[in-house]
């Protein structure tokens, strides 16, 4: 019967296809508003490692100003470098990694290769372990390549897309590149990994690509003076002294995560962090009262916002653009089905049920549900090439459909047809088979 319901209903859509054609684009127009903010939604608050979120946890240390603080309800955003190699030296955590993002210079050897500036990222090898970055080749750096404070090998991990342009996608470990006017050895590629949002670095354009490539943050001091930083960095009094007194200063220009797997190494560390700071302020510092802070990666992405208040009324607002869409997509089904009474009312004298004309009812608004969803599709990711264009390429990551956005969509529009047609349907299946007889 399904099937003979739903040549009925293609029969019916035909009869009228200006009208189908209106209740058609209706759907579609709310459906891809609706989807092409929720997209966005969806993915600025998509949980980027839900199976270990709740145990990578991003450390705050209040070091600021005593007469000023950095924020009125939050500690500073990121850490010195003295403070990050401290806690890094004294390994109370189960995983820790101290990193921040440059930008480097690769010199191919290949002479057919121009020279090109790629985002980089210094950090430990735990990154790589903690964050549970895929490798297609190699792994990260032994940690016996770490040796001490401005003491690690010259090694580097490449992203996916930087070993296909460098050495043509084939196994590159132990090769050398050049990075500015330095040799680094290949001891991993990653596969394909760009988390939205970058949750293990909010202060950088939490919605950009990954790095192309990795490499350790404590590099001779040589290297490490001329590189170019190009993550945040906020002081609140001078540093003097060219690098070396930039490195002991108050400047914050770190993120420090840790890795603690139970409540019991949560409350641990927290003390040593309050133990760490207590010493640090008999030696002249940390002069604001303490307000040390473990944030998980859902915490995290609270507390920065990566959801902006805006975002969520944009989405509202879709919402009720799409109820609008739908009243009207009501007042023209209750038309159309209201315009079949005496079609109905022969029929129910004929003994057909109520329940028969609901479900063939429904096969109809069904079908204009799925088509309205499929011209949705098309209006979604319209709506997402015209964000871009308005937001520009960093944007690029949340201006995408994904497999589950595009079930979504149909699904929504299917749902949105279906809740349409129910009051019309209900309308139509209660008219008196005789009223409409005597009036034949």
């Amino acid at each position: 019967m399904t099937l003979y319901y739903l040549k009925l209903a293609m029969i019916g859509i035909r009869g009228n296809p200006a009208q189908a054609a209106l209740m058609v684009i209706a759907i579609a127009l709310g459906v891809g508003v609706c989807m092409s903010i929720g997209a966005v939604n969806y993915l600025m608050g998509k949980n980027p490692i839900p199976h270990k979120s709740d145990q990578l946890f991003y450390v705050q240390l209040d070091n600021w100003d005593p007469n000023h603080p950095f924020n009125t309800n939050e500690p500073p955003d990121q850490v010195t470098w003295r403070d990050a190699d401290a806690l890094m030296s004294a390994k109370r955590g189960y995983r820790q990694t101290k990193n921040t993002r440059y930008s480097m210079v690769v010199r191919p050897d290949d002479p057919e290769i121009r020279p090109f500036q790629v985002n980089a990222r210094g950090n430990t090898t735990d990154f790589f372990d903690m964050f549970e970055t895929p490798f297609l080749y190699g792994s990260g750096w032994p940690s016996e390549s770490e040796r001490g404070r401005f003491d690690a090998d010259l090694v580097v991990v490449l992203s996916r897309e930087t070993n296909e342009r460098i050495f043509g996608g084939v196994n590159s470990l132990g090769r050398d590149i050049r990075l500015g006017e330095h040799l680094f050895r290949v001891v991993g590629v990653l596969d394909e990994w760009n988390p939205v949002p970058k949750f293990y670095d909010l202060t950088n354009n939490p919605f950009g690509d990954a790095e192309d490539l990795y490499f350790p943050v404590d590099l001779p001091y040589q290297i490490s003076s001329s590189l170019q930083r190009t993550g945040n960095t906020n002081c609140w009094k001078g540093a003097p002294g060219g690098f070396r007194g930039f490195l002991g200063s108050e400047c914050i220009w770190l993120q420090y995560w840790v890795e603690l797997r139970n409540d019991q190494e949560r409350d641990e560390y927290m003390q040593f962090l309050n133990d760490y700071v207590a010493e640090q302020r008999e030696n002249g510092r940390f002069q604001r009262p303490t307000d040390n802070r473990l944030s998980n990666v859902g915490e995290w992405l609270d507390k920065q916002r990566v959801v902006e208040p805006g975002a969520q009324m944009m989405l509202a607002v879709a919402l009720m653009f799409l109820a609008v869409c739908l009243l009207n997509t009501v007042g023209l089904l209750l038309s159309k089905f209201l315009g079949k009474a005496p079609e109905v009312g022969v029929r129910r004298a004929l003994g057909a049920s109520r329940r028969t004309l609901l479900y063939q009812y429904l096969i109809e608004t069904s079908l204009v549900g799925v088509t309205g969803g499929i011209l949705g599709l098309l209006m979604t990711w319209l709506g997402l090439e015209a964000m871009m264009a308005i937001f520009g390429s960093e944007a690029a990551n949340l201006m995408k459909l994904d497999s589950t956005m595009v079930v979504a969509t149909v699904v929504l529009a299917l749902i949105s047809s279906i809740a349409a047609g129910l009051y019309p349907t209900w309308r139509a299946c209660n008219i008196s088979p005789a009223s409409q007889l005597r009036s034949q």
